[in-house]
Formats: C-alpha cells, sequence, structure tokens
C-alpha cells in the first residue's frame, strides 16, 4: 500500500488517462473524464510517483509526512 498522501488537482486534470494506465489500482476515471482516486488497493509508491511524473499536466500531488514529494 501507498504511503504517499495522493491528491488531485481537477482543475488541471485533463483526462488524458496517463495515470489510470500506469497505476490502474490507485486511479480511475470519473464521470467527468477527470482522475479520481479509487477507494481500497493502492499500487507501489514508486508506480504512483512514476504515474504523477508521467502526468503531463502535473495535476497529480505527492506528500509525506506533510512534505511535499511530487511536484518539488
Amino acid at each position: 500500500m501507498a504511503k504517499y498522501k495522493i491528491k488531485i488537482d481537477t482543475k488541471k486534470c485533463i483526462g488524458c488517462g496517463t495515470c489510470v494506465a500506469l497505476a490502474g489500482k490507485t486511479f480511475e476515471m470519473g464521470a467527468d473524464n477527470k482522475a479520481k482516486l479509487k477507494k481500497g488497493e493502492a499500487d507501489d509508491d514508486a508506480t504512483v510517483l512514476q504515474a504523477a511524473q508521467s502526468c503531463p499536466t502535473q495535476a497529480i500531488l505527492l506528500s509525506e509526512g506533510g512534505k511535499k514529494v511530487f511536484p518539488e
């Protein structure tokens, strides 16, 4: 289970689906065609970080222990 706290900035999300393709246990597309977090099981930290880094608009924000992990 991922230790990162994950937030999605829906104003930045363009609905490209990259996060879902890379981390399908963590992300899914919502009815508004924007990424949203799935409930329950999540991908490992490395996979979640890769998805965040691959987001073309940096709409995925990661933090750990109150400190920003991505984007820096």
